[in-house]
């Protein structure tokens, strides 16, 4: 049984610039995205604030978002990286086997990485991720470089959209044909 223990607003930033940015497509009529909550059952609460100080996790959550575009099913996790390695092990195998899955039905999974120091949105293909993935498992580095990264798959600043990610998945799947 996983814990989870207040470490204040970590990746809440992150999270609200995604949603926000998945509010004006909705308005937009370009993509329906919901943000998927992770089930947890309270231990220890704080009633003077009103909050949770300590909980555990019921299940494993698969991704963090999950939605259509346009008609297109799909899935991503977000995730912050405050340097120019990403660890893997910030990514779980049942993510991994839970994208590969939603892929083989027919849609698009991918990660957005916020990297901090770089004030750099990158989005990673599942397709991608998986060569990093299966590097690791066979013994190569449990980690990737920014450097290792395609620069066609950073997301352009955009008036009005603070995480463009639209566009990223069309080169996504222009890229598959």
């Amino acid at each position: 049984m996983a814990t989870w223990k207040s470490r204040g607003l970590r990746g809440s930033t992150l999270e609200d610039l995604i949603n926000r940015t998945n509010e004006k497509y909705l308005e937009n009529k370009l993509a329906l995205i919901q943000k998927i909550p992770t089930p947890i059952t309270p231990i220890k609460m704080d009633k003077e604030h009103k909050h949770i100080t300590l909980a555990y996790f019921e299940q494993k959550s698969t991704v963090d978002y999950i939605g259509a575009v346009q008609g297109i099913p799909v899935c991503f996790d977000a995730k912050e990286c405050a340097t120019d390695t990403f660890a893997l092990q910030n990514i779980h195998a049942h993510q991994v086997k839970f994208m590969e899955d939603f892929e083989n039905q027919g849609g698009v999974s991918f990660f957005l990485i916020f990297y901090t120091g770089k004030d750099i949105f990158y989005y990673l293909p599942f397709e991608y991720l998986k060569l990093f993935w299966d590097r690791a498992q066979n013994g190569g580095r449990k980690s990737f470089r920014f450097d290792e990264l395609n620069p066609e798959y950073i997301l352009p600043k955009k008036n009005g959209i603070l995480v463009p990610y639209l566009d990223m998945i069309q080169k996504d799947l222009d890229e598959r044909v």
